[in-house]
C-alpha cells in the first residue's frame, strides 16, 4: 500500500479503492504504521502551527495565540487520543457488525474507520488558518459517505442494511471524536495554568 496512491484513490475513486482494500490481506499493526499514524498527524501538527504560530485574529482582541506548551501538550494528547479512538471506534463498528448481518472482523473495521477518515485527516491541513476549521465539517460528510460506499465491500454489508449501519457507526465515531477533543482541550488548558 502506497500512502499516497492510497489517499488520492480513497478521495477521488473511492468505489474502485474500496474493493481493492477489501481484499487487502493485513494487520492492525500495519495499518496503523503506514497509514493511520501519518494521516493522524496531519491535523495533530496544523493544529498546532495554526494555533501556536499563526493564531486567531478577532476584531476586539486582536491576535490571539495559543502558547507553546499548552499547544504541544495539546497535539501530543491530541494525537495519541484519535489513535486510540479509531481503535475503539473500529473496535465498536466490529461489534455492531453482526447487528446488521455485517462481519469480517476488526481488521476490517479497522479499515472502514481508517481509510473513511481520511477525508478529515487530509482537511486537517485547513487547520494551519485556524478561521478555517469550520470547513472540515464538509470533509466529515465526504467521511461518512466513504463509510457508507465501503460497508458493502468491506463489511459484506447487504444494500438494506447500509443506511442504518452508517448512521450509527457515524454518531459512534462523532461522539468519540468529540470526547478525545475534549479531554485534548482539557490538557492544553491545564497545560496553560501551570505554564
Amino acid at each position: 500500500m502506497n500512502l499516497q496512491t492510497r489517499v488520492i484513490n480513497i478521495l477521488s475513486k473511492p468505489k474502485q479503492e474500496w474493493s481493492v482494500i477489501a481484499a487487502e490481506s493485513t494487520d492492525v499493526a500495519t495499518l496503523y504504521k503506514e497509514y493511520i499514524m501519518p494521516l493522524a498527524a496531519i491535523p495533530a501538527i496544523c493544529g498546532f502551527l495554526g494555533m501556536t504560530v499563526i493564531g486567531v485574529t478577532l476584531p476586539l482582541a486582536g491576535q490571539i495565540r495559543t502558547p507553546i506548551v499548552s499547544g504541544f501538550a495539546g497535539m501530543v494528547v491530541g494525537y495519541v487520543l484519535s489513535l486510540l479512538g479509531v481503535f475503539l471506534a473500529a473496535f465498536i463498528v466490529d461489534k455492531l457488525a453482526a447487528s446488521f448481518q455485517s462481519g469480517g472482523g476488526i481488521v476490517q473495521a479497522l479499515k472502514m474507520v481508517a481509510f473513511s477518515s481520511t477525508a478529515t485527516w487530509v482537511a486537517g491541513v485547513l487547520q494551519l488558518v485556524p478561521l478555517l476549521g469550520p470547513v472540515i465539517l464538509l470533509a466529515a460528510l465526504y467521511a461518512v459517505y466513504l463509510f457508507y460506499l465501503g460497508l458493502p465491500f468491506v463489511m459484506r454489508t447487504p444494500q438494506d442494511k447500509v443506511i442504518p449501519y452508517m448512521l450509527i457507526s457515524a454518531v459512534v465515531i462523532i461522539v468519540i471524536s468529540f470526547v478525545t477533543a475534549s479531554i485534548s482541550g482539557v490538557f492544553m488548558t491545564a497545560s496553560r495554568l501551570m505554564y
